[in-house]
């Protein structure tokens, strides 16, 4: 029988605040670092030496995670429990990428059968434009595939598909260049459509409502773009969308492919959101890598040890530095260029998911639940943020990313040692740094160390790998919901703005509006006399 009750009536975590406070300054040293290592999937492993726990910590925190019952809400979800209160809804994100638990099912079909059908679907339109057997207007073959949307539908798929443009050129799997327009402000879409042949470029529509008021501007800008140039824009854009939306189905797109309500847009990396695009720009068997990975680590995710299932160790040792420790945020540094992105995704995932102060019954919490999340890829971050990081007067928790080989080849020596070298130098001397800090009679350049860090290290990055990593943050984010007792799949707080400025563009319009807030700031802006 699952029970859901708030993060302060566990005795767990009560026992958790009484224990010893871990100094990391004093703790990291070479046994540490041998013993601290978790295996992931795809080859992938989590260190978390630096982290500010030790063994009696780490059992409280186990003790915490079985009195939460976070595995059996796992698999409660997996299974296709209602887990999005808000809405109503299942959360079936992990079903896109294989099938864990029973069969959840919707109308009498199989969901998994769904997702499967639709992912196949994408693959064989991506190899038809391959083969030249869907071309444009003017019969010329496509060599360019635009994503139009925004948030969820632009984020997780741009992050992935910037991951793997390397890789994909390294071996010769580029099928064709990915670019995003997301932003509703025009000057993006000018941009990205500058540098285009339109003749030769195919676009994706992405809205699961189908009214997603940025997205469907975007959309008229581009058909008109695509209008003015000669072209038939029925025959340069598909549409990922749900059966229910305006856009199934519309005569005025080469191809519909679809989702449904049961995957949020901030987890629909997995499904035909990040799948149409991927499979287009490097391949379906690409895509598929990206879902094995991720899937094989959805499976180390019901590991019940805790020191052996990664996304779960990671929510928990979060959870600690935020609720015990009162760190309000945490910084995502990639070691690679390829995961330039990935930190923007992670904070849509992680804020949207978990910026909630309320439980799942609608009743205010008395404790912190989601951390600011922000990153940048290193070591440019080193030149930039990291000075308050080191010696600001906030302690934040950072997670390292690194790989040990390059996507591309062509790295060189230069003063006795390669660039990868210099790069994973930077990394591993940077946990150092924080966790030991320096002394020195000159309080400039003095620092106080105790900085908590953990990190995933892998071999290279490719798509098995990145899915891995995708899996991973949503698991975690999953868990620390789950034991924060909120709804980590709804998004209420998005909605408010968007009516406001709904309410905004009437008034821009000419409309009368009794508010007289919206009007004076219309007014001010130079939009009304």
């Amino acid at each position: 029988m699952i029970s859901y009750k708030n993060l302060d009536e566990c005795r767990a975590f009560s026992n958790l605040g009484k224990l010893p406070r871990v100094d990391v300054r004093s703790v990291l040293d070479s046994d540490r670092i041998g013993s601290s290592m978790v295996d992931m999937a795809a080859g992938l492993k989590y260190f978390y030496a630096a982290a500010p726990v030790d063994e009696a910590i780490l059992d409280c925190l186990e003790s915490l995670a079985e009195e939460q019952q976070l595995l059996e809400k796992y698999r409660a979800l997996l299974s296709g429990a209602v887990m999005n209160t808000g809405e109503g809804r299942m959360v079936l994100h992990h079903l896109a990428r294989g099938r864990l638990g029973d069969s959840p099912a919707a109308s009498g079909s199989d969901l998994r059968d769904f997702y499967e059908g639709e992912r196949k679907k994408a693959a064989d339109f991506a190899q038809a434009v391959h083969a030249g057997s869907i071309r444009g207007s003017t019969g010329k073959a496509f060599q360019s595939v635009v994503q139009i949307g925004i948030g969820g539908s632009d984020l997780g798929p741009r992050a992935a598909c910037i991951a793997l443009e390397r890789w994909a050129r390294a071996g010769g799997r580029q099928k064709m260049k990915a670019a995003f327009i997301s932003n509703v402000d025009p000057d993006d879409a000018d941009l990205v459509l500058g540098s285009l042949d339109l003749e030769r470029s195919l676009f994706i529509l992405v809205s699961k409502s189908g009214t997603t008021q940025e997205t469907l501007a975007n959309e008229t800008l581009v058909r008109t773009r695509l209008e003015a140039a000669g072209l038939d824009s029925s025959r340069h854009i598909v549409a990922v969308t749900s059966k229910t939306s305006p856009l199934a189905q519309h005569p005025g797109y080469l191809a519909s492919f679809f989702i449904d309500d049961f995957i949020g847009g901030r987890y629909s990396t997995s499904s035909a959101v990040g799948g149409v695009i991927m499979s287009l720009a490097y391949g379906p068997d690409c895509f598929e890598e990206f879902l094995s990975g991720a899937h094989a680590m959805d499976k180390t995710a019901l590991e019940p040890e805790l020191r052996r299932n990664a996304p779960l160790l990671d929510a928990m040792i979060g959870l600690y530095e935020r609720n015990i420790l009162g760190l309000p945020s945490t910084a995502i540094l990639p070691y690679t260029e390829a995961l330039s992105r990935f930190p923007a995704h992670l904070q849509q995932l992680d804020m949207e998911s978990n910026g909630k102060s309320v439980n799942r019954d609608g009743k205010p919490l008395a404790y912190k639940t989601g951390p600011v999340v922000f990153g940048e890829p290193g070591t440019n971050g080193q030149h930039s943020f990291y000075q308050l990081l080191h010696q600001g007067t906030d302690s934040i928790p950072l997670q390292f990313i690194g790989f040990a080989e390059n996507q591309l080849s062509g790295d060189i020596l230069s003063m006795g040692t390669s660039s990868r070298q210099k790069l994973l130098a930077n990394l591993l001397a940077q946990i150092v740094a924080f966790a030991r800090g320096k002394d020195d009679e000159n309080p400039n350049k003095r620092f106080a160390g105790g900085r908590p860090s953990t990190m995933i290290l892998g071999s290279r990055l490719g798509p098995a790998q990145l899915g891995a990593l995708f899996s991973h943050f949503e698991n975690k984010v999953m868990f620390q919901g789950f034991a924060w007792n909120i709804n980590s799949f709804d998004q209420e707080g998005v909605q408010l703005g968007k009516v406001l400025a709904n309410k905004m563009l009437s008034i821009m319009q000419g409309e009368k509006s009794g508010d007289t807030v919206l009007k004076a700031m219309a007014k001010a802006a130079g939009f009304l006399e």
